[in-house]
């Protein structure tokens, strides 16, 4: 009996193990189509809580997307963050509006 709980817990341990991996880097084609399915639903576009749930479903893309779009994602993050806040910095916001302009052109380019 011991030696079966020593064999499933070896076992275990390495089926865990493996689970850590770091994740694979996605291409550019698999990044633009992962946040095309994010941006397609309709509930991320609207209002404060819909910039929340838009920011926090790209959040896991941008671990693992492309190194083209990884800046981009970072942008659009920033901003809709900063959006959604109950009482949103204007300073910080204005600075940040470029960059997220620069997201959207970045997107158009590479995914179009």
């Amino acid at each position: 009996m011991k030696k079966l709980a020593t064999v499933l817990v070896a076992a275990g341990l390495v089926f865990s193990a493996s689970a850590c991996t770091a994740p694979t880097k996605l291409s550019t084609a698999e990044t633009c189509d992962r946040v095309k399915a994010v941006l397609s639903n309709p509930a991320n576009n609207i209002g404060k809580s819909g910039l929340t749930r838009l920011a926090n479903q790209i959040r896991p893309i941008e671990v693992v997307a492309s190194d083209e779009l990884k800046p981009a994602l970072g942008s659009i993050i920033e901003f809709t963050d900063e959006s959604a806040k109950e009482t949103p910095d204007e300073a910080k916001l204005t600075g940040l509006e470029s960059a997220y302009q620069n997201a959207g052109t970045a997107f158009t380019q590479f995914c179009s």
